[in-house]
């Protein structure tokens, strides 16, 4: 067993069925550079690693968090902090819970834990429903709906030993509810740690969901997020990506439109500077009539950094009138950098509109002469062609307020780029 399994599957301390799920996990190993979902994102270094867990709660001041609003849920380092959480302004009808509430409870408040992951590439979702016994679960009921965002902030935080955590949360918005949640992935003090996080969105008929992610963790850091939602008839679920930092990072979005009439927009920005790996991979499967997904990524790549990208988008028989795009545009900044992209569109009904397209390529010539025959220098000029390229995504987000909080995050990172 590799290192890092091994260091993993020491802080395990649940009941004998999640042993039963670690072992079959361990018994599978990490996937090799065969296995399809993993081609292109190498676990040779990662494997070699051992990581501790958690076992105290570090203290932070609150003041870090000051551009974060209430309400808002924190969790350092894998753990809630009360001190730093603000969450006694919940909308009306909206409820928030931990998971180690849930679990201290009993009953079907974590039933959603039950979900097994069979196939053997999915080792960290496998050693998540073995190993998670904290995050959030967040709920609308019926008819609840809220313009005001509620912000998850996941702080990772450095303490002189690399650390691993496990995070299971759900998002439930029941009949006719809407909310938007945004999620912060950051990291107050440099670490190296390892984070494993997976993710329900369950979307009952009518409802909306708007769901912004910015992840900004440590250079060093090391996160891999899942990322599963059931959209149900005549629901919407709206969502921007921004993969900003880490050292390896990797999202899956697994959306499932069950529903006649569900809706999908999910769009993001991937950014590999330095020596950053950034690998998403989206799986939209289509199955209720009149579905639609939209989905708008745009990637950059500069220094020695990788950038990964694959969009499956799966139109299954009996999904008539089925309306489905996907673009993937990417920037190299630099000879050194990588971007590989695999856009995948398989269908299986007759009548549906469906397009997929994906190109890489660099800055246009023409643009940045006409910009230094203006006077700009030359990092400016590309700073003003990079930010421009990347606004597209964030359009799916329409409150002003929040789609501003987004560029803002976007060209804070271009700028902080070596040749911006």
């Amino acid at each position: 067993m590799s290192a890092l399994l091994d260091s993993l599957s020491a802080g395990f301390s649940g009941d004998a069925a999640r042993r039963a799920v670690l072992d079959e996990a361990l018994r599978d190993g990490l996937p090799g550079p065969r296995t399809e979902a993993w081609k292109y994102t190498s676990l040779r270094q990662l494997e070699r690693r051992s990581f501790q867990p958690v076992d105290v709660l570090p203290a932070l001041d609150p003041m870090l968090l000051a551009d974060i609003p209430a309400p808002r849920a924190v969790f350092v380092n894998g753990r809630y902090s009360v001190a730093l959480s603000l969450t006694t302004d919940l909308p009306d009808g909206v409820s928030l819970q931990l998971l180690s509430e849930a679990l201290a409870e009993g009953g079907d408040a974590a039933r959603f834990l039950q979900r097994r992951f069979e196939r053997s590439d999915e080792i960290f979702a496998r050693l998540n429903a073995a190993l998670a016994t904290e995050g959030v679960l967040l709920r609308a009921e019926p008819d609840t709906r809220s313009e005001q965002p509620l912000h998850l902030v996941f702080i990772g935080t450095g303490d002189g030993t690399d650390r691993a955590w496990h995070l299971r949360n759900l998002i439930e918005l029941r009949a006719g509810a809407a909310l938007t949640v945004v999620e912060h992935h950051i990291a107050v003090y440099a670490h190296a740690h390892f984070i494993n996080a997976l993710s329900h969105v369950h979307l009952a008929k009518d409802a909306r969901l708007t769901h912004a992610r910015i992840e900004s963790d440590s250079e060093r850091a090391t996160t891999l997020l899942r990322t599963d939602a059931v959209i149900a008839r005549d629901a919407e679920y709206r969502r921007v990506d921004l993969e900003l930092g880490g050292a390896l990072s990797r999202h899956e979005l697994n959306v499932r439109l069950e529903g006649d009439n569900a809706r999908l927009t999910a769009n993001g920005v991937l950014l590999a500077h330095g020596r950053r790996h950034v690998d998403t991979r989206l799986g939209i499967d289509h199955i209720g009539r009149d579905t639609a997904c939209e989905l708008t990524w745009r990637g950059l790549g500069a220094d020695r950094g990788r950038a990964v990208f694959h969009g499956g988008i799966l139109i299954r028989e009996g999904a008539d009138g089925t309306d489905a795009a996907l673009s993937n545009k990417n920037l190299l900044l630099s000879a050194n950098a990588e971007i590989d992209t695999q856009p995948v569109l398989e269908i299986h009904a007759d009548e549906v509109k469906a397009a997929h397209g994906a190109t890489v390529g660099q800055l246009d010539a023409t643009a940045m002469f006409y910009l230094r025959s203006r006077g700009l220098p030359q990092a400016e000029a590309q700073q003003l062609l990079t930010a421009a390229f990347c606004r597209e995504p964030l359009s799916a987000i329409e409150a002003p307020q929040l789609r501003d909080l987004l560029v803002s995050r976007v060209d804070a990172a271009l700028a902080s780029l070596g040749a911006a």
